[in-house]
């Protein structure tokens, strides 16, 4: 940077709202070399958002809101990078209104989401964590053969995988899923007119034998699977959802699970996060897996976010934004 840039840099002040989002073994420091001035919070509270940012000129934040009430205080804002790359807690009318640049980081999880909807998959189709829970209740401790074969196994190979969202990590699911010989149908938006290559989604619903959801949650998506859709679903079909909690109606989910009109499901994300401890996702429902939305957890991951971070300052700083988002 040049020596105007410098001084400019020697002023700003960035803040980090929720750094412990990013877990533990990340490294900050490729983020927090390129301003003088950082104050990095493990986590902020509704109320204390207003406060933190009210003097920052860049905030970074994975979660935290950002609304038009705590930016009216941010005087100095003048970017925000989101270190994820959904950007439904930041209120674009009003960064557009004062002219923040808002960045977000995409794709940097692509292949630790790919994995974790694969472990996913292959733990439904051998019943993984049915045959732990025996081994615990020491089931094959008292078996009279060798094995223990008390729950479904089924191979994946043969088998239809339907893709509702097809862009970076649904492509990339698809890839991987076919090279373990999954056929794979792609669906088409509900109620639009098939492109190449794409199947009405009714269609996938009706013919699929796991349905696994990579689509962003917005007013079209929203509880895109419900009753009705849950309905076309095969008996002994499976759902696979790492993308949003939204897009998944929790109830009919529960409806389906308990009465076996689906084989099962296995669910990384929730509509509250973190959940409290009523959700009912959370009983003991048998032929449910939840994990903690930790598909796009991998330490390698975690580490492109930091470093796409990094980039999107970079740029902003040079006045050649990246990765900007705009509604």
């Amino acid at each position: 940077m040049g020596s105007s840039n410098s001084k400019l840099v020697a002023k700003m002040l960035g803040v980090i709202l929720d750094a412990d989002s990013l877990g533990q073994g990340v490294d900050l420091s490729p983020v927090t070399e390129l301003l003088d001035n950082w104050k990095v919070y493990p986590f902020s509270d509704p109320e204390q958002v207003a406060k933190r940012i009210e003097k920052a000129d860049v905030v970074l934040t994975n979660k935290v809101v950002l609304n038009r009430y705590n930016l009216a205080f941010a005087r100095n804002l003048k970017f925000i990078s989101v270190t994820a790359t959904g950007t439904n807690n930041i209120d674009f009318p009003e960064v557009e209104r004062l002219k923040i640049l808002v960045s977000n980081s995409v794709g940097y999880g692509t292949p630790s989401v790919v994995q974790h909807t694969l472990a996913l998959i292959l733990n439904l189709s051998i019943s993984f964590h049915h045959y732990q829970a025996s081994i615990i209740r020491g089931d094959w401790q008292k078996s009279k053969t060798f094995g223990l074969l008390d729950h479904p196994i089924q191979e994946i190979k043969n088998k239809t995988l339907g893709i509702i969202g097809f862009g970076n990590l649904g492509k990339a699911v698809a890839t991987a899923a076919n090279a373990l010989g999954m056929k794979i149908v792609v669906s088409e938006h509900p109620g639009k007119d098939t492109r190449d290559g794409r199947v009405k989604f009714e269609e996938v619903l009706l013919t699929s034998d796991y349905i696994s959801l990579h689509c962003p949650l917005n007013d079209s998506t929203s509880k895109i699977m419900n009753s009705t859709t849950f309905a076309l679903m095969k008996n002994d079909a499976f759902l696979i959802n790492t993308a949003r909690g939204g897009l998944v109606d929790s109830d009919a989910l529960i409806n389906c699970l308990l009465n076996k009109k689906i084989a099962g499901a296995a669910i990384d994300v929730l509509e509250q996060e973190p959940p409290n401890s009523e959700d009912p996702l959370l009983a003991d429902i048998p032929n449910l897996i939840v994990t903690p939305h930790i598909a796009w957890g991998a330490i390698e991951s975690r580490n492109r976010l930091v470093q796409q971070t990094k980039e999107n300052i970079e740029h902003f700083l040079e006045g050649k934004p990246i990765r900007l988002v705009t509604k």
